[in-house]
């Protein structure tokens, strides 16, 4: 018992306290500037995307940029409004969802894929249903009006995501389990939708 004691107070003493304290601070502080980084591109890749469609194309969020706004993606029952950039690289989902080089253009005829962080921009993705709405805007300021028509948890080593023709189909893509301590892993939460028949608006 003196020996537990004694191991509790070297536990309770201001130095262990101060250095638990600051590790929990430095988490905490890592956690929230990943959420702010986010939040802030999004605020500048709105502007951006205003000046796309206007016209001017790849239009860059900032000087150093090596991406740029190529769509913007809503989820009005989760009142969700994010921009979609080109590329799909780990350093462009820092920013924002990103849109998969060699997939159709989101809105377009084919299969888009667009993928994102679980912990940031796609973690809506949990809360998508089947039947839930989807509104993807192309830079030319059309609306296409998706639903989703299904999940699934799939191996990056065993499937096969990318197919390019027929009618326009979008998925969206993030790591999985959404509650993973690690990042990475071989396992994806993959949502599918299909656009409306005949349901496309300018705006």
């Amino acid at each position: 018992m003196i020996v537990s004691w004694a191991f509790a107070r070297r536990l309770l003493s201001p130095a262990a306290i101060a250095v638990a304290a600051g590790l929990g601070l430095w988490q905490l502080g890592g956690g929230l500037y990943i959420h702010a980084k986010a939040a802030l591109a999004q605020a500048l890749l709105s502007e951006a995307w205003a000046d796309t469609l206007s016209g001017s194309g790849e239009v860059r969020p900032w000087p150093w940029a090596d991406t740029w706004p190529v769509a913007r993606l809503r989820v009005p029952a989760l009142a969700v409004d994010q921009i979609v950039l080109a590329g799909s690289s780990g350093r462009t989902l820092a920013f924002g969802p990103g849109h998969m080089t060699g997939t159709a253009e989101p809105g377009r005829p084919g299969h888009a894929i667009i993928g994102g962080h679980r912990d940031t921009h796609f973690a809506f993705l949990a809360q998508l249903k089947p039947d839930t709405v989807l509104r993807l805007q192309r830079p030319d300021g059309v609306w296409r009006h998706y639903r989703v028509t299904g999940t699934a948890v799939v191996d990056v080593r065993r499937a096969r995501l990318l197919q390019n023709d027929g009618p326009s189909v979008l998925t969206l893509v993030t790591c999985y389990p959404f509650d993973a301590v690690e990042p990475g892993g071989p396992l994806r939460y993959l949502v599918q939708a299909e656009a409306f028949a005949d349901t496309v608006e300018v705006r």
